[in-house]
């Protein structure tokens, strides 16, 4: 075997064959287990406090934000769960780039990807918390989680990683149960809170419908928990390995995930908007705050029963998207060890089929973020940056799969030649509207996922094509970075609105061009893997 050859196969362990790590995975996940996966990730803490920090960052313009946010994870869905129907495995997110691309992408992805998933279950121990202070005095002091909070947190933590320790049955079963119940709260919440308090003026007085412009309703997007509560659809890519009739399961909840949470989420905003009362808006939008936000607002509202089922499913919610997020981000772990990028010894599986010691390294990461960042927000602020980097690459990948003939017409899905340029752009939209003082410190992470995997490389004398086939992604990296500095969104400046989203919008469109172009090279230049993918996928679809 050649060098280019290991390193393009992953460097499990099993002569070659991606598919060996995955023999221990058992496929015990149907279209409702991957659903409730895809829901309860999605409906986990983000609808408990997104409303507020979106309505105190944009005002009603939030509504906007909530719509594009979830056109574009629309979009995004549409390719992984191509993606996911061509070669359905665990860990694909970060799979689907090394095989499209090369070792680069996939590690600048892969990291990217990790250290924004690695943070959900603290964020969602700590919304459990926050909400708790309202029966539970001295866990939150109105801005972060005290020690006593801290503390609790962490053991909520261990218990997510418990509840996954033992199997994905046990997980799936789990999920499926609080799922229902996350699902009827939130939308009994939106029915009763229009119903009693809904005050229309609310969305035309105190400054308007964008009372801090739009760019403030566009930058919401990725830090006021929108692409953190959207985001958790790619847990059912990530579970695909484990998943029976991937070809069928996998694109059906992966689109009913986004529509039914689409739905919900600009209801729940609507609903929190008409609801504050015009007292707390005396100093605009920016001045509404509330520990327990639905919570606080139905107990305004005379609903008491409905405020204390909200702090008991403040309980339920988080909770339970913290147990798929933990799920999804050892399957995530795997997939980096199976790249190369992490240690082989971390792609093991207990006797259960669980990726136990992933597990472990994502929980003691987990307390990372928790103890220096110990509230919901200020996670959310630096992982919903970070998240908003793993996108596009599914689509170039995308382009690649189709191009060097691994998709079959029989998992092609119609329109795709103009969803994945457009899920390419809008997603680096996103990105550029985070303010730069917030995108400067995503990318200091992101570039120290860049020098780790120069190290490994070196360290791994691996090929140089690994360089060629995602230099496209670096370049795009800086050029993101150039635009956010000069631009209007808290940047220099010296790029004007609307002006420099367009720039940003064309200069996305060609990195596109050169993303796929590059991809689709790689990939035709190694006939033999494209082969041995595609015989792979056959034989799971028909496992």
């Amino acid at each position: 075997m050649t060098s280019a050859n290991a390193d393009e196969r992953g460097k499990t362990g099993t002569k070659g064959d991606e598919s060996g790590a995955d023999a221990g995975l058992r496929k015990d996940l149907g279209f409702w287990s991957l659903l409730a996966a895809g829901l309860g990730s999605v409906i986990g803490s983000g609808w408990l406090f997104s409303s507020l920090y979106a309505a105190q960052d944009a005002g009603p313009a939030a509504m906007l934000a909530w719509v594009i946010g979830g056109a574009l994870m629309l979009c995004v869905a549409l390719v992984f769960a191509e993606l996911g129907m061509t070669k359905p495995e665990s860990g694909g997110i970060v799979r689907y780039p090394l095989y499209s691309h090369g070792g680069l992408a996939a590690g600048i992805v892969g990291w990217a990807n990790w250290m924004s998933y690695v943070g959900n279950p603290p964020t969602e121990a700590a919304g459990v918390v926050q909400y708790a202070s309202a029966y539970l005095p001295g866990v939150y002091d109105g801005e972060q989680l005290t020690g006593l909070g801290v503390l609790i947190a962490a053991v909520l933590m261990a218990g997510f990683v418990a509840l996954n320790w033992f199997g994905v049955r046990l997980f799936a079963r789990a999920n499926t149960t609080a799922t229902a119940v996350k699902i009827v709260i939130p939308v009994v919440t939106v029915v009763l809170l229009i119903a009693s308090g809904f005050d229309s003026t609310n969305l035309t007085d105190h400054g308007g419908l964008a009372p801090y412009g739009w760019s403030a309703a566009l930058g919401s997007i990725a830090t006021a928990g929108m692409v953190f509560a959207y985001t958790g659809f790619r847990n059912v890519v990530e579970l695909s390995g484990e998943a029976r009739d991937p070809r069928r399961t996998v694109p059906r909840a992966l689109i009913a995930t986004i529509v039914i949470t689409i739905v919900l989420y600009l209801g729940l905003q609507l609903a929190f908007l008409g609801a504050v009362p015009g007292t707390a808006l005396a100093g605009g939008w920016h001045g509404v705050n509330f520990d327990s936000p639905f919570a606080d607002l139905a107990m305004v509202l005379g609903l008491t029963w409905l405020s204390w089922t909200l702090i008991a499913d403040s309980m339920i919610s988080p909770s339970g998207s913290g147990i798929v997020f933990t799920a999804a981000n050892a399957r995530n772990v795997f997939g980096l060890a199976k790249n190369g990028f992490f240690p082989q010894w971390l792609a093991g599986l207990n006797t259960r089929g669980v990726p136990a010691r992933a597990l472990v390294l994502n929980f003691v990461i987990g307390l990372a973020y928790l103890l220096p960042l110990p509230s919901w927000h200020a996670i959310i602020k630096v992982t919903g940056s970070i998240a908003a980097f793993t996108f596009q690459i599914g689509a170039v990948s995308l382009v690649a799969f189709r191009n060097s003939g691994l998709t079959r017409p029989d998992t092609r899905m119609r329109g795709m030649r103009v969803i994945a340029p457009i899920a390419f752009v809008v997603s680096s939209l996103i990105i550029f509207w985070v303010s730069w003082s917030e995108l400067r410190i995503a990318m200091v992470i992101i570039a120290i996922g860049v020098a780790v995997y120069a190290v490994s490389w070196v360290r791994g004398g691996r090929e140089v094509g690994q360089l060629v086939g995602g230099a496209w992604l670096v370049v795009y990296l800086v050029g993101i970075t150039a635009f956010s500095a000069i631009g209007s969104f808290d940047g220099a400046g010296l790029l004007p609105a609307p002006w420099d989203s367009v720039a940003v919008a064309a200069f996305s469109l060609a990195v596109y061009a050169w993303g796929a172009a590059a991809g689709t090279a790689y990939m035709r230049a190694r006939p033999e893997m494209v082969e041995r993918l595609g015989a792979q996928a056959d034989a799971d679809r028909a496992s």
